[in-house]
């Protein structure tokens, strides 16, 4: 991003704490943002709070195997805060890299070694991914959503032909996110897992909590399932950001609009206060009839909140449901402005 693209410092007071929560390539897109607004002193202290529930690739192969959280999503937030320097950047490529060849190390990524080694080495989840981060030269710092690891189960409708009103309990991220069926409602096992007082604290002196974009269900909204992790959401002062995504995503919530991504987090959280609804034109279809009632519908379910709606382009623009970081940080950067 050019100098030129940046969201222009100085238009705050004073800079901001911001807590940004999720999983994911959608998190990693969010903290690439908001690392841009560190770089322009408008944030001055960054925390990812990320989701641990993954069982599959990599993170499932190493959290069967040595009993400890899954460290892919927590990789990927170590690698968004890397700085654009050759220092930051060459970590980051280190981070993602993924061993190819045909041995047991296939499919294996260096940061999950890393992360995973440091766990074993300092016996503290929380030290070592500090550690991780100083290393990488993050900016900002990177926590778990729990220290326990949990399975999502869903409440899935659908799934078989014979019986289309069928509910049937699905268990685990994998196969929550692939299911075929409707998902209803979504809980964790353990139901309440235990959660680092370093979330808690950042949370509860937070600026701005920043909610997605990601999967909605298996990244976005297990933080709102996690007791003690909700109860600081709900009693924060920090103005809290939902990020809707742009588009719908197969398996968890095939024919979903905005406004049925911000329905399903009304129905899990219903005591959430949100300050601001971020959503791409995008997200509301090509078809003018179409999109005139996608707005409508969103506005409402927005309102009923008594919540802002803010409308900008954040995706990359390339046709493909992937968020701009430069775009999302000059989205970020005008909510903030706006206060």
């Amino acid at each position: 991003m050019t100098t030129s693209d940046r969201p222009s410092a100085g238009f705050v007071e004073r800079a901001q704490a911001v807590v940004a929560l999720g999983g994911g390539h959608g998190l990693h897109a969010s903290l690439s943002a908001l690392r841009m607004l560190v770089d322009d002193l408008t944030v001055d202290e960054l925390t990812a709070v990320v989701t641990v529930a993954d069982n599959g690739g990599s993170s499932g192969r190493l959290r069967g195997e040595f009993g400890v959280l899954p460290p892919g999503d927590l990789r990927m937030a170590l690698a968004a805060l890397c700085g654009d320097d050759e220092w930051g950047a060459t970590w980051a490529r280190v981070m993602q890299h993924r061993f190819a060849g045909e041995g047991e190390m296939r499919g294996h990524v260096v940061g999950n070694l890393l992360i995973v080694g440091l766990w074993e080495l300092l016996g503290d989840h929380v030290d070592a991914l500090d550690w991780v981060g100083r290393l990488l030269g993050a900016k900002g710092r990177v926590l778990p959503m729990a220290l326990t690891p949990m399975d999502i189960t869903a409440q899935v409708r659908g799934t078989a032909p014979d019986a289309p009103d069928a509910v049937v309990t699905v268990r685990g991220q994998v196969e929550v996110a692939t299911t075929d069926g409707v998902i209803e409602q979504i809980a964790l096992v353990p139901p309440d897992p235990e959660v680092s007082p370093a979330v808690t604290s950042a949370i509860a002196s937070a600026d701005w909590v920043v909610l997605g974009p990601g999967s909605w269900f298996t990244s976005v909204l297990p933080h709102l399932m996690v007791p003690d992790l909700a109860r600081a959401l709900m009693e924060t002062q920090a103005r809290v950001v939902v990020v809707l995504n742009l588009a719908e995503q197969a398996g968890e919530t095939g024919g979903f609009g905005p406004a049925d991504h911000l329905a399903v987090l009304v129905q899990h959280a219903p005591d959430l206060r949100v300050h601001t609804v971020l959503a791409d034109p995008s997200s509301l279809g090509g078809d003018p009839a179409r999109r005139d009632q996608l707005r409508a519908e969103l506005e409402e379910v927005v309102a009923a909140l008594g919540a802002r709606l803010v409308l900008a382009d954040v995706a990359v623009g390339d046709g493909t449901p992937r968020h701009d970081p430069a775009r999302l940080a000059a989205a970020y950067a005008g909510i903030v402005e706006a206060v």
